[in-house]
């Protein structure tokens, strides 16, 4: 890669693996704080990532945009490294699975008998509803 084509390196890896590897103009992660957008040339740093939408746009303008359950990315240099709780690509989700996923969280909210059983259905409701609204985009 030449320098003037401003392109940052990418990786996103999740626990079972490598997600993607490639450069990439730009990519808009879903922080803890809210959305932010990294460009070329980007300050280091270090941030949380919250369930969301991660996108990224390659050259030529193709974005290809990821469900993803949170996870931590670190920027430093022009290499930006994604280590994602899941990273699924729009294209990959099965939509018939996630709305049935929507369901069994929503049962299990209906029928939580702990603060603690709530928090979790809670959150895999947020899931199941991100990776079906991230379906829709692709």
């Amino acid at each position: 890669m030449s320098e003037d084509q401003r392109l940052l390196r990418v990786d996103i890896v999740a626990p079972d693996k490598r997600v993607f590897e490639g450069y990439a103009i730009g990519l808009r992660a879903p922080g803890i704080d809210g959305s932010f957008q990294i460009l070329y040339n980007h300050a280091p740093m270090i941030a949380s990532l919250n369930v969301g939408s991660l996108v990224l746009t390659l050259s030529g303008a193709e974005k290809v945009i990821f469900a993803t359950s949170g996870g931590f990315i670190e920027v430093i240099g022009n290499v930006v490294t994604v280590l994602a709780e899941t990273a699924e690509p729009a294209s990959d989700i099965d939509t018939d699975r996630a709305q049935k996923a929507e369901q069994r969280a929503l049962q299990r909210l209906q029928n939580a008998s702990s603060d603690l059983d709530r928090i979790h259905a809670e959150r895999a409701l947020e899931r199941a509803r991100n990776r079906l609204r991230i379906s829709m985009t692709d």
